[in-house]
């Protein structure tokens, strides 16, 4: 009964709480959840003749995004699974896009993010009990998120996301919500030490970094101390050299710094040049073979060097995978998404005046960016569960701005 009277459309919300809740745990259940979440929401918006507000710039470029992944499967040089990647924008474009003219308050956006940490946690426990105790995992691998790589990115977005909600709301926690809240900042981040993902590790220290940079705007002291702590959490696992450091110089001795990414990455830069628009389809990259590659190689006039190319399963690299499955029309849609984005966290940082919400819900977004752009300079980025936790953040922030377009407010 208290569900039922806490939210304006109770059974729509609990769907995507659930929805949430699933994301790391369940992976059946997970697609159930956005399918009947998004009908129950059609099916309010439609009743209540409430669509979220007049058509705006955030809008053509959400529909963009979805339709950008159809124009892939109609044109895709390669033919395999380019619609189930297509389906993979549409599922997340469209949780964005709901999520943007949801109309949900601030009671919604606070057991958004609660839920975000408490599925997180408790799908983390679940994996360090296979590593540690019961030895059924060789990884950290969340359940429904699957590969170290993977998992390790989406504990860097919900670190961040744990982080900017102990900063904001800081001042109005009792002591026993503090330690919890403290204790799932510090259990995320190190989970992704133990993943030994580097690029993960790397991005959750810049966002840490940015994070007590912004919130210099608001409380300096917070600001300092969130400094402190990232310098001192560097020195000591540097110090104590930490498995993802000892990997990096090992790394380093063997002169293979990129983990073969460098022949994964030429092999990308083939398969562009030869679909150059539209690529071989998104979900197809597992598509390209050794002996396409060598027949591309050698049909463009070059020599094949067969130590200079890696048939692998994905590009490794959020921007060439998208060029290789997507072509110049498919990452211009992404660097526009991802620049737009961007463009936005800059134009409506918050002040020093304004509300907690705001703040919580601006890091959260600023988290998925970072974590997105930066790991996905040497990893498969925003797809699946990362990409739904990434659009998640962005769609209630910009949900709580009202309007991409709406004039920013607090301090310049």
């Amino acid at each position: 009964m208290i569900m039922i009277t806490m939210f304006k459309r109770p059974a729509e919300f609990i769907l995507l709480l659930g929805l949430v809740m699933a994301l790391p745990l369940l992976e059946a259940p997970k697609n159930l959840l956005w399918g009947a979440w998004i009908i129950t929401w059609l099916y309010h918006r439609v009743r209540d003749k409430d669509y979220g507000g007049p058509w705006d710039a955030w809008d053509s470029l959400i529909a963009l995004l979805i339709a950008s992944g159809y124009v892939g499967v109609a044109f895709a040089g390669l033919h395999n699974k380019e619609w189930g990647g297509a389906n993979d924008i549409l599922r997340y474009g469209s949780i964005l896009w709901a999520l943007k003219r949801s109309g949900y308050g601030e009671r919604e956006f606070r057991w958004l993010i609660v839920t975000v940490i408490i599925s997180t946690l408790i799908a983390l426990g679940a994996t360090l009990w296979g590593l540690y105790v019961s030895h059924s995992h060789g990884t950290l691998k969340l359940h429904s998120v699957g590969h170290v790589n993977h998992s390790a990115i989406y504990l860097a977005i919900s670190y961040g996301i744990a982080l900017a909600a102990v900063m904001a709301f800081w001042g109005r926690l009792g002591w026993m919500t503090r330690v919890a809240a403290l204790f799932a900042t510090g259990a995320f981040a190190t989970g992704v030490f133990i993943t030994s993902s580097r690029g993960a590790v790397g991005a959750m220290l810049v966002l840490t970094f940015f994070m007590s940079l912004a919130w210099s705007r608001r409380s300096k002291a917070i600001a300092a101390i969130t400094m402190a702590t990232l310098i001192a959490t560097a020195y000591i696992t540097y110090s104590s050299k930490v498995n993802v450091f000892t990997k990096h110089q090992g790394s380093v001795a063997t002169d293979d710094v990129l983990s073969h990414r460098g022949e994964i990455w030429n092999a990308a830069v083939v398969t562009w040049r030869q679909f150059p628009l539209f690529g071989v389809g998104m979900g197809n990259y597992s598509q390209i073979s050794t002996e396409r590659i060598k027949q591309w190689v050698e049909a463009s006039g070059r020599t094949y060097v067969a130590s200079n190319y890696l048939s692998y399963a994905h590009g490794h690299s959020l921007y060439l995978n998208t060029l290789a499955e997507r072509g110049l029309f498919g990452l211009g849609v992404l660097v526009i998404l991802l620049s737009a984005w961007f463009y936005g966290l800059l134009r409506y940082l918050p002040g020093v005046h304004d509300e907690n919400m705001a703040w919580m819900l601006w890091g959260g977004s600023l988290s998925a960016w970072l974590v997105t752009v930066g790991v996905g300079t040497v990893n498969t980025t925003l797809h699946h569960e990362h990409a739904i936790l990434s659009v998640l953040m962005l769609g209630t922030w910009l949900a709580y701005l009202g309007s991409s377009l709406r004039p920013k407010k607090g301090d310049a």
